[in-house]
């Protein structure tokens, strides 16, 4: 009996983790992202504002006098790609749509996203900002907090979507039977 309860995982066919992971991502940081989405649309659906490209290209659109006129497509693209990434990211991770693809380039999104807050806006300058491991202030932006984020999707990746997941039922339909199966 004691070698089950400490030994045997409680949640063996994972459905149970990933559904949390899934709902803590949802809890917070599926309105963070989708604001940040929407504060780099201006007036429709493929119209960038300012803030996009200082967003996204700081240091690049600083050189050149905040006109974005004078950035090129390959800017515009990115932008743009990146600001939609935050619209359907996380809106597939939620629901559980092809969550594990989704996990690992929200994942690799968060990776470009702390790059750039470190060096393209200057917060590798900033300890607080920075943060570090293994002291004892465990509110640092990026190594402690996006340690957390990447923790909760790269179970995802690892693991599935879990219950109550599109995913899910799409595995249920692939074969062909009615039981839950870990997706």
């Amino acid at each position: 009996m004691l070698t089950r309860l400490f030994f045997t995982p409680a949640d063996a066919r994972d459905l149970v983790l990933p559904l949390i992971a899934r709902f803590v991502f949802a809890a917070t940081l599926l309105v963070y992202y989708w604001h940040a989405a929407l504060t780099k649309l201006d007036g429709g659906p493929v119209s960038l504002s300012l803030g996009a490209y200082a967003q996204i290209f700081p240091r690049a659109f600083e050189a050149v006098g905040y006109d974005a006129s004078q950035l090129g497509g390959f800017h515009y693209l990115v932008a743009l790609a990146g600001t939609y990434a935050e619209f359907v990211l996380p809106l597939l991770l939620v629901i559980g749509l092809i969550a594990r693809p989704a996990a690992i380039a929200m994942i690799g999104f968060i990776i470009i996203q702390s790059l750039t807050d470190l060096y393209g806006h200057g917060g590798i300058a900033h300890t607080e900002t920075l943060g570090a491991w293994f002291d004892r202030l465990p509110d640092g932006v990026i190594l402690d907090q996006r340690a957390f984020w990447v923790l909760a999707l790269t179970l995802i990746a690892v693991k599935g979507a879990g219950a109550l997941s599109v995913d899910q039922v799409l595995a249920r339909r692939a074969s062909g039977a009615g039981r839950l199966q870990p997706a």
